[in-house]
């Protein structure tokens, strides 16, 4: 019975982490299935959430019921009940810098639809691959690719300057629908992702471990490349100032310094000379 207890005690502060719910939030735990009578269970319940399971119902009938109810409305024959189901992990793109980013977060009632405006990289791009993900993680390689399509015909601006919306739907039978549209032109394309793409709940689980396993170490390896694209942008808007400024030469010899900084990968060097090229910009 021990290695029975164990295996509740993880899913169940999960589920509660997942909700952003503490035990004492809870004001009933109703058990269900035949082997919640077992006492191990209920004491394990009462530990947990510092209250007695309520067990004045049939813990076998619950399930008899719950399974008949799934059946009526699978079956359109019970309309005053809705079921809710919800995405296993979160759904989004890769960015040009690597990073993911989440659109649609895991645990969002579906159906569901969500979106995001994205800009151009590069100067003059007229194409964007949308790589389209699934998982935890901060960075896109570790998450699973469910997709790639691209959208061109951007019209060819400066940096920054076009903007694309991309937008994810879920129906109710858990099919992906993922489309990027340029919000100038209206040019648009998209993806769909069929139910095949879905993962057992052996590979939910893991998927979310992984990400909780390395969340430390994710969420630093995403700050890094969030202050060399901070670090990027005030390079360029530096360099388009300097014909205007008095410090001009000032901000060159710093300019150089900061990209020697981003080429060695110093986090702490590229912030302070971040900070000494802001002050003379200001």
């Amino acid at each position: 019975t021990s290695d029975l207890r164990d295996k509740l005690i993880g899913p169940t502060w999960q589920a509660l982490s997942d909700a952003e719910l503490s035990p004492g939030n809870i004001d009933r735990v109703i058990l269900v299935g035949g082997s919640t009578r077992m006492p191990v269970v209920r004491h394990l319940v009462e530990k947990i959430f510092n209250k007695k399971p309520y067990i004045k119902i049939n813990p076998d009938e619950v399930v008899g019921i719950g399974a008949a109810i799934q059946a009526g409305v699978m079956m359109r024959e019970i309309n005053n009940v809705v079921l809710v189901d919800v995405t296993p992990l979160s759904l989004g793109i890769e960015t040009e810098s690597g990073l993911f980013a989440k659109i649609i977060h895991r645990n969002s009632t579906i159906p569901t639809s969500a979106g995001q405006i994205f800009t151009n990289a590069k100067d003059n791009q007229t194409a964007m691959d949308i790589h389209v993900l699934q998982g935890e993680r901060e960075m896109a390689v570790d998450n699973i690719s469910l997709g790639l399509f691209q959208l061109t015909d951007i019209p060819a601006l400066p940096r920054g300057k076009a903007h694309v919306e991309v937008t994810f739907e879920i129906d109710v039978n858990g099919i992906v629908k993922v489309s990027a549209q340029e919000l100038y032109t209206e040019q648009q394309t998209g993806i769909t992702i069929d139910a095949s793409h879905l993962l057992s709940d052996e590979e939910v689980e893991y998927a979310v471990k992984e990400a909780q396993a390395h969340a430390e170490e994710d969420v630093k390896r995403r700050e890094e490349v969030e202050i060399n694209i901070q670090a990027d942008s005030m390079i360029r808007a530096a360099e388009s100032e300097l014909a205007s400024t008095p410090y001009m030469h000032q901000i060159e010899a710093v300019i150089l310094d900061l990209k020697e900084a981003l080429a060695e990968g110093e986090s702490n060097l590229i912030k302070n000379r971040m900070d000494t090229l802001r002050s003379l910009l200001e």
